[in-house]
């Protein structure tokens, strides 16, 4: 255990050094994931590197360091991507579908990397699934927020249902990526994109008490 310590501390420290070396590790793991699949080994890995795998660990102090650095490095592209589609003006239906075909489409083409974070790094990892976890409801909260601004959801009842709808739709969007990457063959992405989009805009405002709140979401 002292020499995991010590070599979380030495990791952080040679990363601020020299995070071009950091970022040359980071791709090999990326390649070896994308070929091998969410199985690849960290001895593969390292392979990838051209250096053995108890450097590779000196670099990220551990197998958790490495995880959570490709969690990072992986999400805050997604993340990115989704802020981008769904803050572009537009009427509400324009912008959510192109924020579910922007997210089907960057975990499709990822199909490796991205099981390899959500369900295996995550599954073994309690700190990477934290991280993820954190990032779920990062962007739900932000799209409860959106929903706040752009429907005027400003009573509190209303704004307590903004957030819940934030999270449901997220985990909806979620689960039913998950479902699509095993359908993809049979299942147009665009099928999905449309069917979730109608789920969202149609089904939500449904259910609201208030139908002022909702017009806006069927622009």
């Amino acid at each position: 255990m002292t020499g995991a310590g010590a070599g979380t501390g030495g990791a952080q420290a040679g990363s601020r050094r020299d995070p071009g070396r950091r970022r040359a590790l980071l791709e090999a793991a990326d390649r070896v994931i994308q070929r091998e699949g969410p199985e690849a080994s960290m001895a593969a890995i390292a392979a990838e590197a051209g250096i053995s795998k108890p450097i590779l660990y000196r670099h990220f102090g551990d197998k958790s360091g490495l995880y959570q650095a490709l969690a990072e490095r992986h999400t805050r592209k997604l993340v990115e991507g989704i802020r981008e589609e769904f803050s572009r003006v537009g009427s509400v239906r324009a912008r959510t579908r192109s924020t579910i075909e922007t997210y089907l489409a960057t975990i499709s083409a990822n199909l490796h990397l991205y099981r390899f974070l959500m369900h295996r790094a995550s599954a073994e990892d309690a700190a990477t699934h934290s991280a993820m976890s954190t990032m779920i409801r990062g962007v739900s909260r932000e799209l409860a927020e959106v929903m706040i601004a752009d429907a005027g959801m400003t009573g509190p009842a209303e704004r307590t249902r903004a957030y819940v709808w934030g999270h449901a739709v997220v985990g909806m969007v979620q689960t039913a990526g998950d479902w699509w990457l095993d359908h993809a063959d049979e299942v147009p992405r665009e099928a999905v994109v449309d069917g979730l989009a109608d789920l969202i805009l149609d089904g939500l405002p449904a259910v609201a008490a208030e139908g002022r709140v909702l017009e806006l979401f069927r622009e």
